[in-house]
């Protein structure tokens, strides 16, 4: 267990500040910044509240400086950087032939299984997982199907992939592809390659297409190893996909670049099938950025790694000290918590009424959604767990990708609601 003598706030990485002042960041124009009041401290949106690489600054400026905001070239200096970076960082050989630039990776996936499902078919999630998996899935007509996450034995309790589940799911004969998160948001669960590999057996066995989201891999945080998908086996390259992207890792989301990859002639011919436009829907900017981080942002991303390092343990420390029933595994990878608010807050008065909510306030229980009460009493902004789908009740999403000291201020103002609210 961490003591305070140990860790706390003041002892922070010392590598040069990445945070600007709290003034200086309610200048920023993005959504986490501008969705909420001034007096909310604002931790839900996936945005990181450091200062951006000084590589990517100087490609940017450097775009700027020569009025160069056209649309996105056709080069190969995107897949060449992304070759490179997966190399150094995961010993993953990408073939560059294999790389498809797309506007994000929500766009690659909801474009890549337009080509693989009909109306009506089933794609497979792991919940709890990232909202708007689901809601891709219906956007091009097809049905999602759950294989929730499971606690097994010799997991220690953390919710791992569930391969009985899955199996049972890739068996129906609705269903045609699973949306892998990987590593696992919300939870920032890091899979092994053991996990991958039987996954990609099964897919392979009940013909599944596998679509691997792998945003968050650049921030595997210390302990934990990422294992890209198309690497642990030939039934995984076989069914796979893999979409990448600089915007977690580097905090590049608003520039829009990301890729496809595949590494087998089979889920290739989908890829091609892309739009041709595909490419001038990408930000130009955001090619740019994401070569010059890729390429030269690793010394970077370094503290980054290791200032989140410090939060997710600072956080740990915090909540233990000061909201002892509030659940909390520290992430593998990536900046988001995943807060179990169920002792904490069993009992509370139903959420705010919208009014075109039409619920009786026992529909609305306040304790299903603790991220509403917390904005409401404390003015701390999480993300509601509700939309992650089965086993995000009584759950709160919070983003620790700040200064040390504004987790400090958020606990403190969860704390000090605790009392009188079912604490």
């Amino acid at each position: 267990m961490t003591t305070q003598s140990s860790l706390d706030s003041s002892s922070a990485p010392r590598v040069p500040p990445l945070v600007p002042p709290l003034a200086t960041l309610r200048r920023r124009r993005s959504a986490k910044w501008r969705s909420h009041p001034v007096d909310v401290l604002p931790l839900p949106v996936a945005e990181m509240d450091y200062v951006l690489a000084e590589p990517v600054v100087q490609a940017l400026r450097e775009a700027i400086d020569r009025s160069d905001a056209g649309y996105a070239a056709p080069t190969r200096d995107l897949a060449l950087a992304l070759c490179g970076y997966a190399g150094r960082a995961w010993d993953w050989a990408v073939d560059p032939e294999h790389v498809r630039t797309v506007t994000d990776v929500g766009l690659g996936i909801v474009e890549t299984l337009r080509r693989l499902v009909s109306p009506g078919d089933g794609v497979v999630l792991s919940l709890p997982v990232y909202e708007p998996f689901s809601w891709w899935i219906r956007e091009v007509g097809a049905l999602p199907v759950e294989a929730p996450l499971t606690s097994r034995s010799g997991s220690g309790g953390e919710p791992r992939l569930d391969l009985d589940a899955l199996e049972e799911a890739f068996a129906a004969p609705q269903t045609v592809a699973y949306l892998l998160c990987n590593p696992h948001n919300p939870l920032g669960l890091v899979h092994s390659r053991s996990e991958l590999a039987a996954l990609a057996e099964l897919a392979d066995r009940y013909g599944v297409h596998v679509l691997s989201d792998e945003i968050h891999a650049p921030l595997t945080l210390p302990g934990a190893e990422f294992i890209p998908f198309l690497s642990v086996s030939d039934a995984a390259r076989r069914r796979g996909f893999a979409f990448h992207s600089a915007s977690k890792g580097w905090n590049l989301a608003g520039l829009k670049a990301a890729t496809v990859v595949t590494a087998h002639p089979a889920p290739k011919r989908y890829v091609d099938r892309l739009s041709p436009h595909s490419l001038f829907r990408t930000g130009h900017l955001g090619v740019l950025a994401t070569v010059a981080a890729y390429e030269h942002g690793d010394a970077w991303l370094a503290e980054v790694v290791e200032a989140l390092d410090h939060n997710r343990r600072l956080l740990g420390q915090l909540l233990t000290q000061h909201l002892p029933r509030v659940g909390y595994r520290p992430p593998g990878a990536g900046f988001l918590a995943w807060l179990d608010f169920r002792d904490q807050f069993p009992r509370l008065p139903p959420s705010p009424r919208s009014p075109s909510d039409r619920r009786s306030p026992e529909a609305r229980d306040g304790a299903d959604d603790p991220a509403a009460h917390l904005l409401e009493t404390a003015r701390v902004a999480l993300t509601s767990g509700l939309g992650y789908g089965t086993g995000g009740r009584g759950f709160a999403r919070l983003n620790f990708a700040c200064a040390p000291e504004t987790l400090v201020e958020a606990v403190t103002r969860i704390a000090s609601v605790v009392d009188g609210a079912g604490g």
